[in-house]
């Protein structure tokens, strides 16, 4: 199965000469999606690790059942102010100004092995943040895992020395 043929391609969105690469149309294709989570998950084949991380939301939509399945724990990784215990912080970059994203300062615990899941890798900056997170805690990040990459925004040299996986490539 050809996961690209179930993605929708959204000329000039959310402004002129970008492409938006919308998933909802792969989300409801149940081939589509058990394919998508599939693939993910073959990509940590023997790989040893304790948990999941996944930002919301649709770390979430890949994380979970890659986790289920793998009978892992997962952490959801909110934006700020969406937590109810003590948190974690960390603020990053975007394109148009400043994010923060926040995971329970218990959920990840020192020594342990994290795996990162998340729907889209682009220009990294949302994946370097939860890789400093991580580590601040003293833990470790084994893998970032993404259904998809979008390769021309170089998100991958921001992760260098890590291993990065990608399902789909544009």
């Amino acid at each position: 199965m050809e996961l690209k043929d179930k993605i929708r391609s959204i000329p000039d969105y959310p402004e002129t000469g970008v492409i938006f690469r919308d998933i909802t149309t792969l989300l409801k294709d149940a081939d589509g999606l058990v394919e998508a989570v599939d693939q993910m998950q073959k990509k940590l084949e023997g790989l040893e690790f304790d948990l999941i991380l996944g930002p919301e939301s649709r770390g979430f939509i890949f994380g979970m059942p890659i986790a289920y399945n793998l009978k892992k724990g997962f952490i959801p990784i909110r934006k700020k102010g969406k937590l109810p215990a003590e948190v974690v912080s960390k603020e990053y970059s975007l394109e148009y100004g400043t994010s923060t994203i926040e995971m329970h300062k218990d959920a990840v615990q020192p020594g342990q092995k994290v795996v990162i899941v998340d729907d889209l890798l682009a220009t990294g900056g949302t994946a370097k943040a939860l890789v400093e997170m991580v580590e601040e805690i003293g833990a470790e990040v084994v893998s970032l895992n993404f259904l998809i990459e979008l390769d021309f925004l170089k998100g991958r040299d921001v992760l260098d020395g890590y291993k990065v996986e990608t399902v789909i490539h544009y």
